[in-house]
C-alpha cells in the first residue's frame, strides 16, 4: 500500500482528504500540521509521496535527505512553487508538481469583489462609520460598466477574471506574453504600459518568476491614472511595496486591494491581536483607509480547497505508479 505523507494540513482540509481517501483504498494519507524543514525531514521516513503546503524556502539540505530516504517527488498543493528549489529537486530526482488551476473562479470571483469595494469606496464609508461619521459627501462611487479594467496576466485565472468583468458591461483591457484567441470576444490586448495608463483598475494574475519580480515599481505606478486602483491577486513580490506606499502616500493612486504582500509568510494566517506587526510596510497599508487587505484568501473556497487536495495527491499518486503528471514543472 502507498502510503503519502500530507504536510501543513488545516482541519478544513480534512473532510476532502477523507474524500479523495475513500476513493482510493489501496493509498493511506497520513496528515500532518507541520512543514517540511530541515529539522523535520527526518519525520518523513517510512512514507513514499509527499505533499506540502509551504510558507518558507525549504532549504537545500532537505533534497538529499529526501532522496536518500526514497522520495520521488514532492507535490505543491499550491499554484506557486517559489518555496522550492527546482534545480536541487531534479540534482535529487525528485519530480516537482504543482496545482496551476485549482479554482481560477475562486480568484477572480475576489478580485471582483475587491474592485467593487475600491470602487464603491465601501472601505472609505467604512473608516468614516468606525469614527460615527454617516456623511456621503465627497465619496461618489463609479459604475462598474463605466470603467476600463486592465487585466496583467490573462491566463486561467486572469481570462475568467476577464469574462467576469466584461459580463458587468466593463471595457476590458489586458497583456500577456501569449494572447489566448478565445478570450478576444471579451477583452482587446495591448501593449503592458498602455493597460497601465488607459485603466480605471489594473487587475494583477502573473505568475512569480524573474520576469515578474516588482513588475509593478515606481516607473509601473507612474504611469496610471491617479483615479486609478491597483488590485492584486497573484504573488506579492509582483508589487514593489515601497513604491506603492510612496505613490498612495503622494496621491498617485487612489487605492489598492491586496491578497497578497512580500513577506506575508510572518503575518498572514497568523492572530497577531495586541502585538507589534512585524512589517512596517503592512503598518503603513493598515494605516491607510483606501487600502483594503486580505490575508491571502483568493483560494479559500469550498471548491478551491477541494481541487487542491484532489489534485496534489492525484499528482504524488502518479508518480509512484511510474506516471508522468501533466502538473509537473520541474
Amino acid at each position: 500500500m502507498a502510503k503519502i505523507l500530507m504536510l501543513s494540513v488545516r482541519p478544513d482540509e480534512q473532510a476532502a482528504i477523507k474524500a479523495w481517501q475513500d476513493r482510493h483504498p489501496g493509498v493511506e494519507v497520513t496528515t500532518a500540521a507541520w512543514e517540511l524543514r530541515a529539522s523535520t525531514v527526518d519525520q518523513t521516513a517510512g512514507f513514499d509521496g509527499l505533499v506540502i503546503q509551504q510558507r518558507y524556502n525549504i532549504e537545500a539540505e532537505v533534497y538529499p535527505k529526501l532522496k536518500a530516504l526514497g522520495f520521488k517527488q514532492i507535490s505543491a498543493r499550491t499554484a506557486g512553487f517559489d518555496v522550492l528549489d527546482l534545480d536541487l529537486a531534479k540534482q535529487n530526482n525528485l519530480v516537482v508538481t504543482n496545482v496551476p488551476a485549482y479554482s481560477p473562479r475562486s480568484v477572480a470571483e475576489l478580485a471582483l469583489a475587491h474592485t467593487l469595494r475600491l470602487t464603491r469606496n465601501l472601505e472609505l464609508f467604512d473608516d468614516r462609520a468606525s469614527r460615527q461619521d454617516f456623511r456621503w459627501a465627497g465619496l461618489q462611487a463609479k459604475e462598474i460598466h463605466s470603467l476600463t479594467i486592465g487585466i496583467i496576466g490573462a491566463g486561467r485565472i486572469g481570462g475568467t477574471a476577464a469574462r467576469l468583468f466584461h459580463a458587468l458591461g466593463a471595457k476590458v483591457i489586458a497583456n500577456d506574453l501569449v494572447e489566448n484567441p478565445e478570450l478576444k470576444d471579451v477583452l482587446t490586448y495591448l501593449p503592458f504600459e498602455e493597460v497601465l495608463k488607459q485603466a480605471d483598475v489594473v487587475s494583477l494574475h502573473v505568475d512569480l518568476n524573474e520576469s515578474t519580480h516588482n513588475l509593478i515599481d515606481e516607473h509601473a505606478l507612474s504611469l496610471m491614472k491617479p483615479t486609478a486602483f491597483l488590485v492584486n491577486e497573484c504573488r506579492g513580490p509582483v508589487v514593489d511595496t515601497d513604491a506603492l506606499i510612496n505613490a498612495l502616500e503622494n496621491k498617485q493612486l487612489a487605492g489598492a486591494a491586496l491578497d497578497t504582500l512580500t513577506g506575508e509568510e510572518n503575518f498572514f494566517n497568523f492572530n497577531l491581536e495586541g502585538q507589534a506587526l512585524p512589517s512596517q510596510q503592512l503598518v503603513k497599508l493598515r494605516a491607510m483607509p483606501n487600502v483594503v487587505i486580505t490575508p491571502h484568501v483568493g483560494f479559500y473556497t469550498n471548491i478551491a480547497v477541494q481541487n487542491m487536495v484532489d489534485i496534489s495527491l492525484d499528482s504524488a499518486l502518479a508518480v509512484l505508479e511510474g506516471q508522468k503528471p501533466t502538473t509537473q514543472v520541474n
